[in-house]
């Protein structure tokens, strides 16, 4: 099922919308099944309730290993590049990931992990993190990876919210100039996390670290000591494959569920088809394990296409910002994914760190994590793919599992700025405000898709209420992603920003609730409002308005001590960029937050605020425009 023409792309589409089972059966015959399914779909969207091969039993790390094993366990897996140039690199064969999984997933059985278990993981960017993720898969547990920069606070709510059994984790990082603790971060998470029975420590570092006696474990003693082959669990395709926390508009992070058939055969297909991956290639996706681009285009997508990837540890701009492109011509990088923001920030290094590479390799790029603006992305088809390498721009949410709108590498004509055309398979539509659809070109309104897609959401974990009220329930029978798009004269989709209190920073979303609950937590704050504003290089940047009373102390002192608050309830991602003291909000009379009004103040645009004579206290607006940041 692979497109190789615009054409092959058109009567795809074509099959994937009129006979969606055909299409799909097709696709996920291509597999490795232990059983059969014995239907392809079941779904409604207002329960919501979602399920694909139903009845169909595998396991995914079959998929991912096994089944290259015969033609294929001598090429490369994983080419692992650290954190600094003259660092230890390393080469896994798909044979030594086969191995080192298995051993690893008999060590999670040795420590009582069983099939529907949750497992955190809290690892650096290092192969290890990957084994871990599949080794879990291998044994029919749930995995939990959670971000490694996220603060003791909440790696303890991830881990609470799901019950994990097991932590896996380093004993530091490695993270540009900086060796961070990362053992240190798990103790402090688990004085309050009672499910927790293990943690497996790998030493990364060498930084000094407290073992908990009968508890702790260190990688390095318990691994190599088992077996290295291990039965794979057999796995009914709507069973766990892992738990994803992303930030929602109001309360705790979300527990996203994704199931093992479906997202297997979707994460598949969209790599192969997207990337225009070939044997021969070398794939290479800057993102974290932690995040879903990691676990769909590093680790799953990549290896079900049996690809050789490089997994790299460090920062863009470590030791300086030409580190992106000596990598590319260390390894001969044919395909290269990264985010805007990554581009942003080296393009305002300069041309002196590019131009010393070739960059001769490279045959496709992708973006990912936000929209890329045209002048970001004008500068990565000239500078580094030298005008001759199509960008894939890729837009998708940690609930979707996989790519739903980009071009085809090679294939779909390109428009800067914009993710172009639905994947097969997958049906957009815009609405507006009610829920109308809007039909023809030109014209703009809130994403929605009307039909599922093998990788959609199943739920959020232990709150399927939750999982409704937030993607299924604004509009009726409809997956409501919180995104605005433009739709243009030939059918092209922009991505024109979260419509949601959500913030999009450096393509992570941070949920505006969750940023102002922890800068509420310092003592001198009596209320804050937390929106997004343009940020040259983040995208969108954290522009936090906080309520102080007259006696506070300095107001620097203040907002660096709230700043510190922030890194330490949720991690240093999350910290406010710009932060005014304010001696009120504007308010409606029934006390709700005017954040519109917030919103264009920091975006610079306070020639049209709208009319203010209806709020609490209409001065509190004035004040708040002459203290503009």
């Amino acid at each position: 099922m692979l497109i190789r023409s615009f054409d092959d792309y058109t009567r795809a589409y074509e099959h994937s919308v009129n006979n969606p089972s055909d299409f799909w059966n097709t696709v996920a015959s291509g597999f490795s099944w232990k059983k059969p399914w014995s239907q392809t779909l079941e779904w409604n969207f207002e329960t919501p309730d979602v399920k694909w091969f139903i009845d169909g039993k595998l396991n995914i790390t079959e998929n991912c290993i096994d089944r290259h094993l015969p033609a294929k366990k001598n090429d490369i897996a994983f080419y692992f590049e650290p954190n600094d140039p003259k660092g230890q690199a390393r080469s896994i064969s798909y044979q030594q990931l086969h191995d080192d999984v298995c051993r690893l997933a008999n060590t999670l059985k040795k420590l009582g992990v069983t099939k529907g278990d949750r497992v955190c993981i809290y690892m650096p960017m290092i192969p290890e993190a990957v084994f871990a993720m599949l080794a879990c898969a291998r044994i029919g547990a749930v995995h939990s990876v959670v971000f490694a920069g996220f603060s003791a606070s909440s790696l303890a709510g991830r881990i609470q919210d799901c019950d994990c059994k097991v932590v896996l984790t380093t004993d530091g990082a490695f993270r540009g100039a900086k060796d961070i603790s990362i053992k240190s971060v798990v103790d402090e998470a688990l004085e309050v996390c009672s499910s927790v029975t293990n943690v497996l420590v790998y030493k990364h570092t060498g930084t000094a670290v407290n073992m908990s006696a009968g508890r702790d474990l260190w990688w390095q003693d318990e691994v190599p000591q088992a077996a290295a082959s291990c039965p794979a669990e057999t796995m009914d395709s709507e069973d766990l494959l892992f738990i994803l926390y992303t930030s929602g508009s109001t309360g705790k992070p979300k527990g996203v569920v994704h199931t093992c058939g479906g997202y297997m055969v979707y994460t598949c297909y969209t790599f192969q088809n997207v990337f225009q991956y070939n044997a021969g290639d070398l794939f290479w996706c800057t993102a974290d394990v932690g995040w879903i681009t990691g676990h769909s285009y590093i680790t799953y997508g990549p290896l079900l296409a049996g690809a050789s990837t490089v997994l790299f540890e460090g920062v863009p701009t470590y030791p300086d910002a030409g580190r992106f492109w000596q990598v590319i011509d260390k390894y001969k990088v044919t395909h290269f994914y990264t985010a805007p923001t990554a581009i942003r920030a080296l393009e305002a290094a300069g041309l002196d760190f590019v131009t010393p590479y070739k960059l001769d390799s490279l045959r496709v790029l992708g973006s990912v994590g936000e929209p890329i603006n045209e002048e970001a992305w004008q500068w990565y088809h000239k500078n580094i793919g030298k005008e001759k390498c199509p960008i894939v721009d890729t837009w998708w949410q940690t609930e979707t599992g996989g790519m739903l709108i980009s071009p085809i590498a090679g294939i779909t004509p390109l428009k800067p700025s914009y993710a172009t055309l639905p994947l097969p398979g997958v049906q957009p539509i815009l609405v507006d405000e009610k829920g109308n659809e809007i039909v023809g070109n030109n014209v703009e309104g809130n994403l929605c898709i009307k039909f599922p897609w093998p990788s959609i959401i199943r739920t959020t974990y232990g709150d399927h209420e939750r999982c409704r009220q937030t993607y299924f329930a604004t509009y009726k029978g409809l997956y409501f992603t919180g995104d605005g798009c433009k739709r243009d004269e030939n059918g092209y989709y922009r991505i024109t920003g979260r419509v949601d209190d959500v913030i999009n920073v450096s393509g992570h979303r941070i949920g505006t609730a969750e940023v102002e609950s922890a800068i509420n937590m310092h003592a001198d704050v009596v209320e804050s409002a937390v929106v997004g504003y343009p940020h040259d290089i983040k995208g969108q940047g954290i522009y936090a308005y906080v309520i102080a009373p007259s006696t506070a102390k300095d107001h620097e002192a203040l907002k660096k001590e709230i700043i510190a608050e922030v890194n330490k309830i949720i991690g240093p991602i999350a910290k406010p960029d710009k932060i005014q003291i304010v001696s009120g909000l504007p308010k409606t009379r029934s006390g709700k937050i005017m954040r519109r009004i917030l919103r264009k103040v920091a975006e610079g645009d306070t020639s049209n605020l709208g009319d203010t004579s209806t709020l609490l206290d209409p001065s509190v607006v004035d004040e708040i425009v002459r203290g503009k940041q």
